[in-house]
């Protein structure tokens, strides 16, 4: 099959043959047929996180399933379904306890001993965040994709795969939004707006959204904010505590700087919580100042939307289906495999929401 690979750091990806294994007793082959570019994927090109090389990579995706193991259960051959990087074993301390997002056992991964699910000339390939989806096919755990209903847009149903689960579940079910309440939104890319969106599904009062790219405010309306924030021309923190009175409830980072997490914690209210959402890089600190915690103001992270994917997903869906849940705004551009480059080029200038690999 030909997938994208990355064999070094910060190099463009190479369009290359690769061999995939058959599905073991729990996994499941899935033919691709839509991967969106993310910026974590981005983050791995450039080095800012660690990841073996060559690899295949993508983790944003939607497919058809083409076999399935002898103990599948969850998904059939010819069911369309939606991936999630967030594997989970389902027996762990995280999966009991209903954090599925923070499972880390090795159980979804094949054992050192086995032949690896990617291979190239012979070689074994490290999977890319459980799933390597910039390829015509994939091989994954049946816990890492939900079967999805039929009539749904597999190039919008990708999208839900990670950009639109860690926005929206940010929201829903890390930060806990309310009916009424106040939200600022730090980044209006695809995570960003997912957020912004999931916000709105939540009953959110007031929603402002902040860029530094002035053209994202008619796109960031199009998602439900009530407010736009040029930040290129303003102290963004300063005009939220003045738009509010004092700061908003919620606010969630969606760019992935220390600069930017500092602000969103920057612009809460006494009680008020700030979601780090983007992927800071390794080495980069917060500071924050220690006063302000009197005043019981959070700052935490959020794990691909602190999801329950095979539960969310589905839902999701049926909200994209019923128009509560918008995903045709966030595509920007559609493009083929090997436009996976400029692709990301388009990216790193700031003014997409998403593009997608459509395959085929």
């Amino acid at each position: 099959m030909k997938a994208a690979v990355l064999r070094q750091v910060g190099t463009p990806l190479q369009i290359e043959d690769v061999q995939i294994n058959m599905p073991g007793p729990h996994e499941v082959l899935i033919r691709t047929k839509a991967a969106g570019l993310c910026h974590s994927d981005l983050h791995f090109i450039e080095g800012s996180y660690p990841h073996p090389l060559p690899a295949v990579l993508g983790h944003e995706s939607a497919g058809v399933v083409e076999a399935i193991g002898s103990e599948v259960r969850t998904v059939k051959v010819g069911d369309h379904v939606i991936t999630c990087l967030s594997a989970y074993c389902g027996h762990c301390e995280s999966c009991l306890t209903g954090h599925l997002s923070l499972c880390v056992s090795p159980d979804t991964k094949r054992d050192a001993k086995d032949e690896p699910r990617l291979t190239q000339n012979g070689a074994g390939l490290p999977q890319f965040l459980n799933l390597s989806s910039f390829a015509e096919q994939m091989l994954v755990h049946e816990h890492a994709c939900v079967a999805i209903r039929k009539d749904m847009p597999l190039d919008r149903a990708a999208l839900i795969g990670c950009s639109v689960m860690t926005g929206v579940g940010a929201a829903i079910h890390t930060s806990s939004v309310r009916p009424g309440e106040t939200v600022a939104v730090i980044g209006c890319g695809g995570v960003g707006l997912a957020a912004i969106n999931g916000a709105a599904i939540a009953g959110a009062g007031r929603i402002i959204a902040i860029d530094m790219v002035a053209s994202k405010g008619n796109l960031a309306h199009q998602f439900c904010a009530t407010e736009f924030i040029d930040a290129s021309q303003t102290d963004a923190v300063k005009e939220v505590i003045e738009m509010t009175k004092g700061g908003v409830h919620h606010s969630f980072e969606a760019i992935g700087l220390a600069k930017t997490a500092e602000q969103a914690f920057g612009m809460l209210r006494r009680g008020g919580t700030a979601n780090v959402i983007g992927m800071i890089p390794i080495g980069q600190m917060i500071s924050l100042p220690g006063f302000a915690l009197l005043g019981e103001k959070r700052i935490q992270g959020s794990m691909m939307g602190s999801n329950r994917f095979p539960v969310d997903m589905p839902r999701l869906v049926d909200m994209y289906m019923n128009g509560k849940l918008k995903l045709d705004e966030m595509i920007s551009q559609r493009i083929r495999l090997d436009q996976v480059n400029e692709g990301f080029a388009e990216m790193k200038k700031g003014e997409l929401a998403r593009s997608v690999i459509v395959f085929d």
